[in-house]
C-alpha cells in the first residue's frame, strides 16, 4: 500500500465537524443506479439500504431533506458535455423508469427534489438558496456514485461553506477501487467521512428534543 503519510505531514484530513442545522442530501438513488446492466454497480444496493435508516432518523429528527434526480428533456436540448462523455444519461427523462427514485426513499411532502443536468447537486439548480433559506450549516450528503455526483456535491457543498459529512456506509459506486480513493480524497479535502452509527448518534438528540 502506497505511503499516504504525507496527507499528515501537510495537515490534511482535519474534522469539519457537525454546526447546529444539519441536512440530508440524497444523491441520485434512482431505479438506474440498482441495475447494473444501466449504471448500477458494486455496493449501491446497499448503500440505499443503509440510506434507508439514516433518511428515517433524519425525518424523525425533523431535519430538512433534499433528493437529486438527473432529469433530460425528451427532445435532448439539455443535453451536453455530461452526456456527450456518458451518452446513456440521455435515457433519464422525466417519465423514464430508470430516473425515478427507489421507492424506499420515495420523497414526502416538503421534502425538496431536485432535478439536474450535471454531476453536482448544487449546479445550476436552487439547493443552496433551499438548504440557506432553511438556516442549514451541515449537510450530510449520501447517494451515488461516490466517485462522481457525491464528490461532486460534496466539493460544491464545502464551496459554499457548508460543513459535509459523508456517512461511509450510504455512499455507493459501481466499482470498489473509485469509491474507496474518492472516499478517502473526500475526507483528506473536503469532508469528514463518518461511520453511519457515529453520524445517527449526532442526530438522534434532535429527535429526542
Amino acid at each position: 500500500m502506497a505511503d499516504l503519510s504525507i496527507y499528515a505531514r501537510q495537515n490534511f484530513g482535519n474534522r469539519v465537524g457537525f454546526g447546529e442545522r444539519p441536512a440530508l442530501l440524497i444523491v441520485d438513488f434512482v431505479e438506474g443506479f440498482t441495475d447494473p446492466a444501466k449504471f448500477g454497480g458494486f455496493n449501491i444496493p446497499d448503500a440505499i439500504r443503509q440510506t434507508e435508516r439514516l433518511l428515517a432518523a433524519a425525518r424523525a429528527a425533523g431535519l430538512p431533506v433534499a433528493h437529486t434526480r438527473v432529469v433530460y428533456q425528451e427532445d435532448g436540448a439539455e443535453l451536453g458535455a455530461f452526456a456527450r462523455k456518458v451518452p446513456s444519461l440521455a435515457t433519464l427523462t422525466e417519465d423514464a423508469p430508470e430516473s425515478r427514485i427507489v421507492p424506499s426513499l420515495t420523497p414526502r411532502p416538503g421534502e425538496y427534489v431536485v432535478k439536474k443536468l450535471h454531476a453536482s447537486a448544487f449546479f445550476g439548480t436552487g439547493l443552496a438558496p433551499w438548504l440557506i433559506a432553511k438556516g442549514v450549516d451541515t449537510l450530510l450528503v449520501t447517494g451515488c456514485t461516490t466517485s462522481g455526483c457525491v464528490r461532486a456535491s460534496v466539493i460544491d457543498s464545502c464551496a459554499y461553506n457548508f460543513r459535509t459529512i459523508v456517512p461511509r456506509e450510504c455512499s455507493g459506486d459501481r466499482a470498489e477501487a473509485p469509491h474507496e480513493a474518492n472516499l478517502f480524497d473526500m475526507d483528506q479535502k473536503y469532508a469528514d467521512v463518518m461511520p453511519l452509527d457515529a453520524v445517527l448518534e449526532r442526530i438522534r438528540p434532535a429527535e429526542a428534543a
